[in-house]
């Protein structure tokens, strides 16, 4: 299994009431993992724009942030997908508005298209903050998917370098694979009996991932594995808000000829209503 690496992190930036806190987060993360910060700004270039730039990334510059301030003019989506690819961004950071009215038009016109269609790892951040607010859990989905493995690798990864106390594994389970009738104690043996061989099966299965992460990342972080019935998606947006995770790690959805039907099944929930903030891995 290959690596996560974060060499390069990009970040979408508006003049918003956001833009300090947001730049602030990206500036530490870069330096948490040591990789180069690059500034997107979908518009023309000003000495204005720039020194506002420059001075909110001044402290974190003392501290050997490197850095890159881009300017390109155009639609915005099409602008940051081609930014990304251009500057080899292996992390964009978007942030997305917090206020119910503002979450869905934004989310749905901006960081929807983006996080579909791009090529690299996203992060939907709805808490930035000025200053550090510890990451203390980690919500990660362990759905049986190829990509699943690299996922969980990438959620450690990111808890190691944040100091995350504490990670959790949540297997969702389709209720159907467990629809049985019950109406008499028959019946209710057999739901019983199937949602425990599921629970046997996906622990093992979830064993066998959790043993392939680097002894390193996983040092000083109590390990949680959590069995969901429910919709997919929807389910773990919802143990995420109520375990009050600070951020949902999630695939990223697939890209062959049938992610448009899986897709509204999946992160299509999560981005319609964010727990909180969300890593999805490319």
């Amino acid at each position: 299994m290959s690596a996560i690496t974060f060499k390069t992190i990009g970040i979408g930036v508006t003049f918003s009431p956001n833009l300090e806190a947001n730049i602030n987060e990206a500036a530490r993360l870069a330096l948490c993992f040591g990789s180069k910060l690059v500034l997107i700004h979908v518009g023309e270039s000003s000495e204005k724009k720039s020194n506002t730039f420059r001075t909110f990334l001044s402290p974190f510059e003392n501290q050997g942030l490197e850095y890159e301030l881009f300017y390109k003019s155009g639609d915005p989506v099409d602008v940051i997908l081609t930014s990304t690819k251009e500057k080899k961004v292996d992390l964009l950071i978007i942030g997305a508005l917090k206020k119910e009215n503002f979450l869905k038009y934004y989310l749905g016109s901006i960081a929807r298209k983006i996080t579909r269609k791009a090529n690299c790892s996203v992060l939907l951040l709805i808490n930035p903050s000025i200053n550090r607010v510890p990451c203390k859990h980690i919500v990660v989905n362990g759905l049986k998917d190829p990509k699943t493995k690299e996922t969980v690798n990438a959620a450690f990864l990111v808890g190691h370098k944040l100091g995350v106390g504490k990670i959790t594994v949540v297997e969702e389970i389709d209720q159907e694979e467990v629809s049985v009738k019950v109406d008499d104690d028959k019946t209710l043996r057999k739901s019983t009996i199937i949602k425990e061989r599921l629970r046997l099966r996906e622990e093992a299965r979830v064993k066998k991932v959790l043993d392939s992460i680097p002894a390193d990342y996983t040092k000083d972080i109590t390990i949680k594995s959590q069995l969901i019935f429910g919709k997919r998606g929807y389910s773990i947006g919802h143990y995420a808000q109520v375990a009050r995770a600070d951020l949902l790690v999630m695939n990223a959805p697939s890209k062959m000829t049938f992610w448009d039907r899986l897709f509204p099944h999946d992160i299509e929930h999560i981005l319609t209503e964010l727990p909180t903030d969300v890593l999805i891995v490319q």
